[in-house]
């Protein structure tokens, strides 16, 4: 009997961590259940961008290494992220002739319009990502939103157009050629871990979600069910750890236990001490001290993160507030600061209803995988690929358009 099963694999390459989700489709309802997961520690990158092939390709193969071994999966193809402050949206627009006034609208001239739409409009060092329709004019019909099986002669876009810089696309593809992994799309974290965590009402109303990672801090802000802008900033979860570091005159490995176990968004005022046991040793710190530098560098974080969404134009206007993921997120008191800061509504994300495995895999650091699974659950083979087993069917055809992951965001609501 034919093996007909269908798998999905997700991994949210970051820059100190990387996160595998497999998940295995459903023949009959298409709905993904994850049977796999894996988080190894990264090396190797330095504010989302690769610095050696060896130490990411590592992680990769490590991460996927544990995803396989829970799951029973050999993976061969995975849906990746692209992280770094050189991921750019921008506002781009066409028009294109399409034939008769009889002429029914195909996906070919969707294609054409979108091409004469970012031709000379992106740079020939950027690779674009994505192209983020926000509506089409048809011989004068404004606010279309899906002109295919529509009869015209003129076609219009207005769309968003998603790029990253060349080089750091083809290091990510070498990357994960190292690690024997074919890369079906390559899509921004912070755009794969929307597709985990909202909902169409905050697509159509306004919502703007916020990936506090290791070393990247990624904006994605959304309204009328598109994707209206992305940016990404240079400074994380890794800069408070460093300032600890630095402010309490120890470790960075003995830091960070202080972040995770002690650190609070929001200032405590009192002069209590807490300490962290290393080895036999007990570290011992003074509260008022963590929150003097903790406090510092996330004001710096949110004043960068509203100074972006001012840029955009959506600064206290986003009806459905703020969304926050990433392992960053998980810092105590961390949704009431950044509610005080951005003057919205702030919650964090859960990548909830996809059941299987993982007691972490509601945890905000996991969205971003999970969102990636989703995209790649899309079009995954109906057969079962052999990772290290030579190349497969798809090598040398990596796709790094995300082909319609965002538009999907949205459908999967209707399906």
């Amino acid at each position: 009997m034919q093996d007909s099963s269908r798998y999905a694999v997700g991994i949210d390459i970051g820059t100190t961590t990387v996160r595998c989700v497999v998940g295995h489709i459903d023949a009959t309802t298409g709905t993904p259940t994850i049977v796999g997961i894996g988080s190894v520690s990264n090396t190797g990158m330095r504010k989302g961008a690769i610095a050696n092939l060896t130490g990411p390709a590592r992680a990769i193969d490590d991460a996927l290494g544990e995803a396989e071994r829970m799951s029973g999966y050999q993976v061969d193809v995975a849906t990746l992220t692209i992280n770094g402050s050189h991921i750019l949206s921008s506002k781009a627009d066409g028009m294109i002739a399409v034939g008769a006034a009889d002429h029914e609208i195909t996906d070919d001239d969707i294609a054409r319009l979108e091409e004469v739409a970012t031709v000379g409009k992106v740079p020939a060092n950027r690779e674009i990502l994505e192209v983020v329709p926000h509506s089409y004019r048809l011989d004068g019909q404004d606010n279309i939103k899906d002109p295919i099986g529509m009869t015209g002669t003129r076609l219009e876009i207005r769309a968003n157009v998603v790029s990253a810089l060349a080089p750091h696309v083809t290091n990510l593809q070498r990357t994960a050629e190292l690690a024997k992994v074919i890369p079906r799309a390559i899509v921004p974290s912070v755009v794969a871990a929307a597709r985990a965590v909202l909902t169409e009402q905050q697509l159509e109303n306004g919502v703007a979600v916020i990936d506090l990672g290791g070393a990247t801090t990624s904006i994605a802000v959304f309204e009328e069910g598109d994707l209206q802008f992305v940016s990404v900033l240079s400074v994380g979860g890794a800069n408070i750890t460093n300032d600890l570091a630095i402010g309490l005159k120890t470790d960075p490995e003995i830091a960070e236990l202080v972040k995770l176990q002690h650190g609070s968004a929001v200032v405590r005022g009192n002069n209590d001490t807490v300490g962290v046991k290393v080895n036999k040793d007990i570290h011992e710190f003074a509260v008022s001290d963590i929150d003097d530098v903790v406090d510092a560098r996330l004001e710096e974080i949110f004043e960068a993160i509203q100074k972006e969404l001012k840029r955009a134009g959506y600064a206290g206007k986003l009806p459905s507030g703020v969304v926050l993921v990433g392992g960053s997120a998980n810092l105590k008191k961390i949704t009431d600061y950044a509610k005080e800061s951005l003057g919205l509504a702030v919650r964090l994300g859960s990548a909830k209803g996809y059941g299987g495995v993982g007691e972490h895999l509601d945890e905000p650091q996991f969205a971003a995988a999970v969102g990636l699974m989703l995209a790649d659950s899309e079009a995954a083979p109906t057969t079962k690929q052999s990772r290290g087993s030579g190349k497969s069917a798809h090598a040398g055809k990596a796709v790094k358009r995300a082909g319609g992951f965002l538009s999907g965001i949205i459908g999967r609501f209707k399906a």
